[in-house]
């Protein structure tokens, strides 16, 4: 249980320190969240919890793909929330980026590779 309590807060505490820096420089917080923090905590918590080699590696595999569809919600959003504002705006990129995951999934199962 302790070893649980840790992996929380060190995992929470990155979070709210990213969020922390964004609010002082966006610049700076937008390296720091681009960054794949999470990817790596998780590979590094997987193989802490002696994961197979295979399923680490698998996971970093398929984040990759997982996040292509991901990448036009990073264009769209700025110029949705000038528009839309906040709430509008994320409803939007919520439902457009699970359309553009469907739609990379149907693509990239033409190449062998299956996302769902």
């Amino acid at each position: 249980m302790p070893y649980l309590i840790v992996k929380y807060l060190l995992t929470a505490a990155l979070i709210v320190a990213a969020s922390e820096l964004a609010k002082r420089s966006d610049r700076l917080g937008a390296v720091i969240v681009a960054l794949p923090l999470m990817t790596v905590m998780t590979l590094f918590w997987m193989h802490a919890e002696s994961q197979p080699t295979e399923k680490i590696a698998n996971h970093a595999w398929y984040t990759f793909w997982y996040v292509l569809p991901t990448l036009p919600m990073f264009l769209a959003f700025p110029w949705l929330m000038q528009r839309y504002g906040f709430g509008i705006s994320m409803a939007a990129l919520l439902g457009g980026t699970i359309a553009c995951f469907l739609l990379f999934a149907l693509l990239v199962r033409f190449f062998g590779l299956e996302l769902l």
